[in-house]
């Protein structure tokens, strides 16, 4: 791979990279480190105004999205219950809900 460095936009010098066989690019290990990239991430690249983006995504399971989803449903639906958030991540909101249904399950016991 070739790599030079030249010029400087917003602080970073700029970077050349060879475009090798079948469409193959290395990213630098500077802007790997940087980003925190890890072998396995999962990138997007698209062209925007005739600029190639390339962006980290996070990829999850069909059936993570769909606790997400029925987590924020039933936080939506049942609000007044639940006068809590915003939550750091999907799990916390999971788990506060998993922790909410475990104490009323409990209450509901001691009344019988």
């Amino acid at each position: 791979m070739k790599l030079e460095s030249r010029k400087v936009r917003n602080g970073v010098g700029l970077m050349i990279i060879e475009l090798r066989k079948k469409s193959q690019v290395t990213i630098p290990k500077e802007i790997v480190t940087e980003l925190n990239l890890h072998e396995g991430d999962h990138l997007d690249i698209s062209v925007k105004d005739g600029v190639i983006v390339i962006e980290s995504v996070a990829v999850y399971s069909k059936s993570y999205i769909k606790k997400l989803e029925d987590t924020v449903m039933r936080i939506n639906e049942e609000s007044p219950i639940y006068n809590v958030g915003p939550f750091k991540s999907v799990e916390d909101a999971i788990n506060y809900l998993k922790e909410s249904d475990e104490d009323n399950d409990e209450k509901e016991n001691e009344k019988k």
